[in-house]
């Protein structure tokens, strides 16, 4: 080959090498992949994600999984190919997260992960909640309200998230040890499968019949609580039974006011999306990004609600 030709095919490949990375910075798209937008949790954080990232300047999209790992997987492929400048995941839980992650190395597209976590792999940057820490604190108002009614022989039910993830497997710790401090027993734990409020009926229901020293149940999540209002109320156990949970809907603020919950730890998705929007910015501009940011957990109670309705309403509810 001669030197002129060499020197021809090197510009050609060079030129093409050019011209795709100019199609890459010009393409401003970021993807949410999310396990289950049917979760309003979940479609909260996306809110944020999406009122950022366009204030940003970049295109937007979300895909949802629908609590499928098989579609999760089939949607990862379907984003990378897309040739998106970043992906934010939320995703089924810690081990498929790891497959995301793997894939996502391989075409050179950065992830950030919002909620729940990964088992292992290279991301960009995890935002999180203190779940062991909003767990614990939940924990402890239980055990004061336990003490003063006098139930310290009484019993705590759970009512899981599943315990792959990590982030359910924090909020078990946490509140097992505020437990523990005070001498105050587990009842049962039971995983939600479902994720309906006829799954949450049937363990509540299913707890008070079989535990007769059950005093609380504590909802890991937030979107099911009918189905333990409506079992307690069958069983007319509404004066001997104390409910918490963990996150909130917008009927939370009335019920928590009334008594109906005594508290919640609720997590702020609408500040996580948006804290997930401008760390993945950060990093395509060439920012230091933090690798792990936790984002605190609200404890509020009968007691803290009013004087918090502002904060919830906007980073806990996504209302503005």
């Amino acid at each position: 080959m001669s030197f002129f030709k060499f020197i021809l095919i090197l510009l050609i490949i060079s030129t093409s090498y050019f011209i795709n990375a100019g199609e890459i910075n010009k393409n401003k798209k970021i993807i949410y992949l999310n396990n289950d937008m049917k979760i309003p949790f979940w479609k909260i954080m996306a809110k944020g994600i999406e009122n950022n990232i366009k204030s940003l300047g970049y295109d937007f999209e979300i895909y949802d999984a629908k609590n499928s790992a098989k579609k999760e997987l089939q949607l990862t492929v379907k984003a990378l190919k897309e040739n998106i400048a970043g992906l934010i995941v939320t995703p089924f839980n810690s081990s498929s997260c790891v497959t995301i992650l793997n894939l996502a190395k391989q075409a050179h597209i950065p992830v950030v992960i919002s909620d729940i976590g990964t088992d292992k792999g290279e991301y960009v940057s995890y935002i999180s909640s203190n779940n062991k820490k909003g767990a614990y604190d939940i924990g402890k108002v239980l055990t004061e309200k336990m003490l003063s009614n006098n139930w310290q022989n009484g019993t705590v039910g759970i009512i899981a998230i599943p315990q792959k993830r990590s982030n359910g497997q924090e909020r078990t710790l946490g509140f097992i040890k505020a437990l523990k401090e005070s001498n105050i027993k587990g009842a049962d734990i039971k995983q939600l499968k479902e994720w309906t409020d006829e799954e949450t009926y049937l363990f509540t229901k299913n707890m008070i019949s079989e535990y007769p020293e059950l005093k609380a149940i504590w909802l890991q999540t937030s979107n099911n609580y009918k189905g333990s209002i409506k079992a307690i109320k069958e069983l007319k156990k509404e004066k001997e039974l104390i409910l918490l949970a963990f996150d909130a809907e917008p009927e939370y603020i009335e019920l928590i006011q009334n008594g109906v919950i005594l508290a919640s730890a609720m997590q702020q998705p609408y500040l996580m999306g948006e804290v997930a929007a401008k760390t993945i910015d950060e990093y395509l501009n060439n920012k230091i990004v933090e690798k792990n940011i936790q984002v605190p957990v609200l404890t509020v109670s009968t007691q803290n609600i009013n004087k918090n309705i502002s904060e919830i309403k906007l980073n806990v509810l996504g209302i503005k």
